[in-house]
């Protein structure tokens, strides 16, 4: 019974896959290439392995451009909202410089008003204090004292000036803190996840959590601390997140080209479609290889298939790997500065030629180098 079932199986193989001829004519001599069943099912798996790696590939491809038009059309929608809250602005302003001037209110009561507002907008802006162009962008306006108007026209042109300054905070903090976000978005990272609990500012910009309560504990009207709590968020947001892209592999270890990207390859040695866990980066042998963020060396020696190798830990889960190196130029335990020359190119190990092989891993998981080094050069722009 076992011979019988065993001479089946070839007939039904040869059923699916009969032997089928090529031939080839070279002037009068003709030959014929037999392909046997064995021959087909190899290149139909090798047709499945093609169209399935095209397919990854230009999924991969296209997942990129929805991200990039993705973030694009974000700005977009930022920049669009930040217009329409300048009009609605310019347009409240206009109306209450007309009921001010037009008002038989005390004087008293305006100035003191407008002494509240000061004293929230003090402490707001010295929150921003080391803002990176935070300063250039949030300079107050200096009255003149030669000013001939009267003075509820003067109050109310402070007031203005008051309501145009923290609307200038709040856009600034809103536009660093929405491409920061952006950037960690385009690495494939979710932005949240490093913006702690409390990130908020110092004082009352801490115990508040909604306009109504901050406007009582900082004795000002309701509108006016609303868009004191929205900056101090989002500046609470940008400086969390400034503080994590810091340590976070967003820089190039290399400017040389690029000649192989993350994901399913052909092995250049064997020919087989294999996983690429990394980017190579073509240059001449010893061209500078540096450091993509800070970190700890944890190793320096040779790996298999990797030859010269060079690994850094960044924190957080994060570590960055540099292999085939001609020399390295640290030593295990050494702690690194973004940008620091960590080894030279080379060709060791498994290596086909003078290259870098960079990986970025995350949590024990390699990540594509590509999409760190992308939110890199958007955050430079």
């Amino acid at each position: 019974m076992r011979n019988e079932a065993n001479s089946a199986r070839p007939g039904r193989l040869e059923r699916w896959f009969p032997v089928r001829f090529i031939y080839v004519r070279t002037g009068d001599e003709v030959r014929a290439y037999a392909l046997t069943a064995q021959r087909q099912m190899l290149m139909g798996a090798m047709a499945v392995v093609l169209v399935g790696w095209g397919a990854i590939a230009s999924c991969g491809f296209i997942l990129d451009m929805i991200g990039e038009s993705r973030a694009e059309r974000a700005v977009a929608q930022a920049r669009a909202t930040s217009e329409r809250v300048n009009a609605d602005l310019q347009a409240r302003l206009e109306t209450a410089v007309v009921r001010m001037t037009a008002s038989t209110g005390s004087l008293e009561e305006m100035a003191q008003m407008v002494e509240r507002r000061h004293a929230a907008l003090t402490q707001v802006m010295g929150t921003f204090r080391g803002v990176d162009g935070a300063e250039l962008e949030l300079q107050p306006v200096v009255m003149s004292n030669s000013d001939s108007r009267t003075p509820i026209e003067r109050m109310a042109a402070v007031r203005m000036d008051q309501e145009r300054l923290i609307a200038r905070a709040e856009r600034f903090a809103e536009t660093r803190a929405e491409r920061l976000r952006l950037a960690f978005r385009l690495a494939g990272l979710n932005p949240a996840a490093y913006i702690g609990q409390g990130t908020s500012l110092g004082g009352p910009l801490i115990e508040a959590n909604d306009p109504s309560a901050l406007a009582a504990i900082l004795d000002v009207d309701e509108p006016f601390a609303t868009r004191i709590l929205s900056a101090s968020r989002n500046l609470g947001d940008m400086r969390a997140l400034t503080d994590a892209s810091g340590s976070l592999p967003f820089a190039r270890p290399t400017q040389a080209r690029t000649t192989s990207g993350f994901g399913v390859r052909f092995d250049p040695f064997n020919g087989r479609p294999a996983l690429h866990q990394g980017q190579d980066f073509a240059a001449p042998l010893n061209t500078p290889i540096y450091s993509t963020a800070p970190g700890v060396v944890s190793f320096v020696g040779v790996r298999s298939g990797y030859g010269n190798t060079v690994e850094i830990d960044h924190g957080g889960g994060f570590k960055t790997r540099y292999a085939h190196l001609n020399s390295a130029s640290v030593q295990i335990g050494q702690r690194v500065a973004l940008g620091q020359r960590i080894g030279a190119m080379g060709s060791t190990g498994r290596s086909t030629g003078v290259h870098l092989h960079y990986e970025v891993w995350m949590n024990g998981r390699a990540q594509n180098p590509a999409r760190f080094m992308k939110a890199g050069d958007y955050l430079v722009q």
